[in-house]
């Protein structure tokens, strides 16, 4: 592995912290971080009362870049992720489930919930 891909790496996995320490501090609690289905991959699977959101988070120079970088490709997969995920925790199913991004721009990350739709 190049040592660029490792500095992203753990570029990532730092971000990927913030995006944590963040969301409890405003009362999610993280059920699972890192998810790898065969459908896709979830960064962080959060809860907050009858709320489950599937996190991505994403890190990059400044917040427009880090939008741009879910493309729809990635947000099917990640649905598709999510679908698995509940498929493995049916008591989840009755929550309100939703898709939220974590922009991590400088040293705070930022939170946009229900970051996009998926038709169901």
């Amino acid at each position: 592995m190049s040592e660029l891909r490792r500095a992203a790496g753990r570029r990532g996995h730092r971000a990927e912290a913030l995006a944590a320490w963040r969301l409890r501090l405003a009362g999610w609690r993280i059920l699972a971080r890192n998810l790898r289905f065969k459908q896709g991959e979830i960064d962080i699977v959060a809860r907050r009362g009858a709320v489950l959101a599937f996190v991505e988070v994403k890190t990059r120079g400044d917040l427009a870049t880090a939008a741009e970088a879910i493309t729809p490709h990635q947000r099917v997969r990640i649905a598709r992720a999510a679908q698995a995920f509940v498929a493995r925790h049916p008591e989840l199913a009755t929550l309100t489930l939703r898709f939220d991004a974590m922009f991590v721009v400088g040293l705070w990350p930022r939170h946009l919930p229900d970051a996009w739709q998926i038709d169901r």
